[in-house]
């Protein structure tokens, strides 16, 4: 597997979290290639090159030894620990790195990356560093998560409409689809997204049968997709990442645009203008 932008982009935001929050001059990684590589393909304040493109396989080194283990793992002087294998201490050594941890990125129990950090003078790390680590990694690990749900939605969203039900089925693709995309960090794939939701919303109703045309903010939009789906307000506001009390905002306006005085109105009124599937 490849990095894709949307990969590229969180790994490359999780460095820089990884350095503010810890204070390691020095942090990089990378995501799986294949079955047994994890590919070097981020650096941040590294001055060297040594370490880019470097192929770090599961078991060899301190990387290897995480993704193995699927746990972080650190040492206090690298070319000196007897407690991994020594392949890359050349890179390493080029670099001037001592002190390094490596926190593998799971997804669904599937290592699917390694991010480092490192010092170049030997001293332990401590509980708070790792710990700090970690949640860069948990920030890479929920946009894997984000992107592969994308990924999934949009191929369902592709198929075509057949058989009993199979509206419903389009109708909450593209209520997930409109809650995650203001979750993507890659304008391209993000694009996509709301090109295919748009996709789903005129393929109801032909473009001659439409009511008058109504402009609702995207949020609208977002927030009636959920509403469509019969989840609360409270649910929505969850998958959408604001305030039930913003939830409720958007919902009043989107209704007083359509001239709609129910939940119910408001949906079917949407559709009726294109905006929903």
């Amino acid at each position: 597997m490849v990095a894709d932008g949307v990969e590229t982009v969180e790994m490359r935001t999780a460095l820089l979290r990884l350095r503010r929050a810890t204070g390691l001059p020095v942090a990089f990684g990378g995501l799986l290639e294949g079955q047994r590589h994890v590919r070097i393909g981020e650096l941040s304040g590294t001055g060297t090159p040594a370490l880019c493109g470097l192929a770090v396989s599961a078991g060899a080194g301190l990387g290897g030894k995480a993704v193995a283990l699927s746990r972080p793992c650190a040492v206090t002087d690298y070319s000196v620990s007897r407690h991994i294998s020594h392949e890359y201490d050349s890179a390493v050594e080029a670099e001037g790195l001592r002190s390094v941890l490596a926190v593998p990125v799971v997804v669904r129990r599937r290592v699917r990356g390694v991010l480092y950090g490192a010092l170049r003078i030997a001293r332990p790390l401590g509980d708070r560093t790792l710990s700090a680590a970690v949640a860069a990694a948990r920030d890479v690990e929920q946009a894997l998560v984000v992107r592969d749900e994308v990924r999934s939605l949009l191929a369902a969203a592709r198929e075509p409409v057949a058989g009993p039900g199979a509206w419903e089925q389009v109708r909450e693709a593209h209520g997930a689809l409109r809650g995650l995309a203001p979750r993507i960090a890659d304008p391209a794939l993000r694009a996509e997204l709301l090109a295919v939701c748009g996709r789903l919303e005129s393929a109801t109703v032909p473009a001659a049968e439409r009511s008058r045309p109504v402009r609702l903010a995207p949020r609208e939009v977002d927030v009636l997709a959920c509403v469509a789906a019969g989840v609360t307000n409270a649910v929505a506001a969850e998958r959408l990442g604001v305030r039930p009390e913003t939830v409720k905002g958007y919902l009043r306006s989107a209704m007083r645009k359509l001239g709609s005085h129910t939940r119910l109105e408001a949906v079917v009124a949407a559709r009726r203008a294109g905006l929903l599937p």
